[in-house]
């Protein structure tokens, strides 16, 4: 995202306004003048965003948990199953029955490793969770600026994952050491998913539907729905229109009572085939289809692991820009100071409610502090208002901003008349007619 460089002056003043209505950072930086415990009230207010910090390792943790229980719970079933068997039988022999205890020795080993190995798996991401706790127990005053540069490195590192930027996020987390506070090993499940679709396959992405089938029903997703579609589309497209009704049959009949006009619309491309030009059906054959799978899976993917569905950036971008929202900053005229002058910072902030000024203050376009009493406003002899504090500047330095500011035929026509126009700055009561939008 490019910042446009700030402007020299517009308009007939080069006072900037803005609103009294205090602005936190819109992201986490270092710097605060604040007292110890203002600094805490403020980060306490911040953790409110916090929630998948913690969230998304648990929920991680109870799936790799309900994962080892069904595999233990799948095999000790059918090593008992094996062992009925052997039990029931009367004309077994001595050689049979030791090869079958062989088999099902082998087999229980084989369910030890694999109860060690998800054993190991629950223990790094119970460590994982603690550590993450133990992150936002250690903020106080003293390390908070340090707090804050971390939390920032992973405000970026989650935005990294979530556009697919998976080795430049990694390689920051790596730099960074904040292994255990992002979730790399969380996308990278859902990187494998996001590929295959990239690459027009739904084989993966139906494994992880099976997987996680109860909780997608739960929330009533019709994810899997759509890649049944999708991979029926694909039969009909390459022409194999029998396998095609067969396929419908077995996997989009039962969608029917639930789902009945997308089963209509996508049945109905039977008739009208790949090549149609009927706006409708031909659509459905378009690639961005696979693209809208990609962003559906990475919603529900989202909501089972208890993240936010907006990046925690834009959140924090977003918070900062309903302070700063109003009609002013969509008009041609806006300032280039103002972040709502750019086009990327403006689609942001467009589903954003206005902010609400109750009072309006001026601050100086050279040295960007507020002006009141104690420095009031000055208006140079060209129509221009700037603070008092500018006349302390150093004269050469003056100068350079006289030169740049001020237009071309005004120092031409005054040159005779202003020998030191420094010192000719008039201090006036300034009667400024502020827009407010409430």
């Amino acid at each position: 995202m490019e910042i446009d460089p700030l402007p020299n002056g517009t308009g007939s003043t080069a006072a900037t306004t803005t609103t009294e209505t205090t602005v936190t950072a819109t992201l986490p930086t270092a710097t605060s003048n604040t007292t110890p415990s203002s600094k805490l009230s403020q980060l306490t207010e911040s953790l409110k965003l916090e929630h998948q910090f913690l969230r998304v390792p648990f929920e991680h943790y109870k799936k790799t948990i309900r994962a080892n229980h069904r595999t233990a719970e799948k095999e000790v079933s059918a090593v008992i199953s094996s062992v009925a068997d052997v039990a029931d039988s009367n004309e077994i022999s001595k050689d049979d029955a030791v090869l079958s205890l062989t088999s099902l020795v082998s087999r229980l080993q084989g369910l030890k490793r694999k109860l060690e190995e998800g054993s190991r798996t629950e223990n790094l991401q119970v460590q994982n969770c603690r550590a993450r706790l133990d992150h936002l127990e250690s903020v106080d005053a003293e390390n908070l600026s340090e707090w804050n540069n971390v939390r920032f490195k992973r405000i970026l590192v989650d935005y990294m994952l979530r556009m697919s930027y998976y080795d430049t996020a990694r390689k920051l987390a790596e730099s960074s050491k904040i292994e255990e506070l992002v979730d790399l090993e969380v996308f990278q499940e859902a990187k494998k998913v996001v590929d295959a679709l990239k690459n027009q396959e739904v084989g993966p992405a139906l494994a992880w539907c099976a997987e996680n089938k109860s909780r997608l029903k739960k929330s009533k997703s019709k994810f899997e729905f759509q890649l049944r579609l999708q991979e029926f589309i694909e039969l009909v497209r390459a022409e194999n229109y029998m396998r095609a009704i067969l396929y419908a049959r077995r996997y989009l009949a039962p969608w029917g009572a639930t789902h009945l006009k997308e089963l209509q619309l996508v049945m109905t491309t039977l008739a009208f085939r790949s090549n149609t030009e009927c706006t409708k059906y031909k659509v459905l054959f378009e690639p961005k289809q696979w693209d809208f799978l990609v962003d559906q899976f990475k919603q529900e993917f989202y909501k089972l692991h208890g993240m936010t569905l907006e990046p925690l950036l834009n959140i924090y971008l977003q918070a900062g820009l309903s302070a700063l929202k109003t009609p002013c900053c969509f008009e041609d005229g806006c300032t280039k100071e103002d972040p709502l002058s750019q086009e990327n910072f403006r689609k942001l902030a467009m589903p954003l409610p206005y902010s609400k000024q109750h009072h309006s203050k001026l601050v100086c376009y050279i040295t960007k502090e507020l002006m009141d009493t104690e420095n009031p406003p000055q208006v140079l002899p060209n129509g221009y208002v700037y603070s008092t504090k500018v006349r302390i500047l150093p004269h050469k330095l003056t100068f350079l901003l006289l030169i740049f500011i001020f237009p071309l035929d005004c120092l031409v026509l005054e040159r005779t008349e202003q020998t030191n126009q420094s010192n000719r700055l008039t201090q006036e009561l300034v009667a400024c007619s502020v827009r407010h939008y409430m």
